[in-house]
This record gives structure tokens, C-alpha cells and sequence, in this order.
């Protein structure tokens, strides 16, 4: 397994380890980071959809951050939601101001049917600043 790492945010919510997964992998200069839900600490979403789509994109920037990244590295991003009309208003206010006015990332947007009891899930993949990398 040489060549990769895991990177884990600072307060990693519960889903991680109650699922055995890692939150990110680090490998050829690129980070692939796993579907960020909007879990808080201890692994449930909130009520509010707006809350939960901004607890998503924040749980991606504490992966970020730890991998020494930011949005503006972001390359790719893939969009899971269960009811696309509901939650794409928050999602677009959430990439202007994370991504702002871009370069924006690739970006795919399939409806799922499914989150494990979530509403919402991002996935990136990120190319690191050589610092990082």
C-alpha cells in the first residue's frame, strides 16, 4: 500500500469508523475523497435540508484542510440527492460560495434513491497543491 495515505479530518463524525471507511485517500498527487454526507459529530443529519447540503460541503472542507487543500484544488465533484428539486438550491448556493465565481469543478449530479438516511452526499476528487501532495 505504499504510495497512498488516508487523511482524516480533525473531529471526524461517527460514520467513519461505524462504517470502516476512510474519509479521503491521498495517491499520486491527487485526493479522492469519500461521499461526504451531513452527518454531525455523531453521525446523524440534521432536520433542515438546507443544514444538512452545508454540513456536507463543511465536512469536505475539514477533509480538505487536513490534506492541506482547498476548493479552489477541487477538480471533480459527483452530487447525490434524493430529491434533486429540493435540495439544488442549496447545493448552487453552496458551490458559488465555496467555488465562487471558478474555475468550478467537473461536476456530475445523479438522483439516488438511497443515502443511508441521509439527503444529500458529495464526492471530489482533488488535484493537491504540490506542498500537499
Amino acid at each position: 500500500m505504499s504510495g497512498r495515505d488516508t487523511v482524516w479530518p480533525a473531529n471526524p463524525h461517527a460514520l467513519y469508523r461505524e462504517h470502516g471507511y476512510s474519509p479521503a485517500v491521498r495517491a499520486n498527487g491527487f485526493l479522492f475523497a469519500s461521499g461526504q454526507v451531513g452527518a454531525r459529530a455523531d453521525g446523524t443529519p440534521p432536520e433542515d435540508l438546507g443544514e444538512e447540503v452545508t454540513l456536507a460541503f463543511d465536512n469536505l472542507a475539514a477533509i480538505l484542510e487536513a490534506a492541506g487543500a482547498s476548493f479552489d484544488d477541487v477538480v471533480d465533484i459527483t452530487l447525490f440527492m434524493i430529491d434533486p428539486d429540493a435540495a439544488i438550491p442549496f447545493v448552487l448556493e453552496q458551490v458559488a460560495a465555496r467555488f465562487g465565481d471558478g474555475p468550478r469543478p467537473a461536476l456530475t449530479a445523479p438522483g439516488s434513491t438511497w443515502l443511508a438516511g441521509f439527503r444529500f452526499e458529495i464526492k471530489a476528487i482533488v488535484k493537491l497543491p504540490e506542498s500537499a501532495a
